[in-house]
């Protein structure tokens, strides 16, 4: 399973490089970009990741999630 992200609140690569960092805490999760001029990030699972859990990390790190869709 994919997912887009749209992450709100990047502004250069060290956002972006902290974006991929709390998605990396997320078990099971492979993160395949984090594109700071789209804002998305897309990561991979083969287990069903809750959005929520996706928010909150990315919460934690002072971003905001705008919007989540499987792809």
């Amino acid at each position: 399973m994919k997912k887009n992200i749209i992450v709100n609140g990047m502004s250069c690569q060290k956002c972006v490089a902290h974006v991929k960092e709390a998605l990396e805490e997320l078990k099971d999760v492979n993160v395949l970009d984090v594109n700071l001029e789209t804002k998305i990030a897309v990561i991979e699972s083969n287990q069903e990741i809750n959005d929520e859990d996706i928010k909150s990390i990315i919460d934690e790190y002072g971003y905001e999630v705008e919007s989540i869709e499987t792809i």
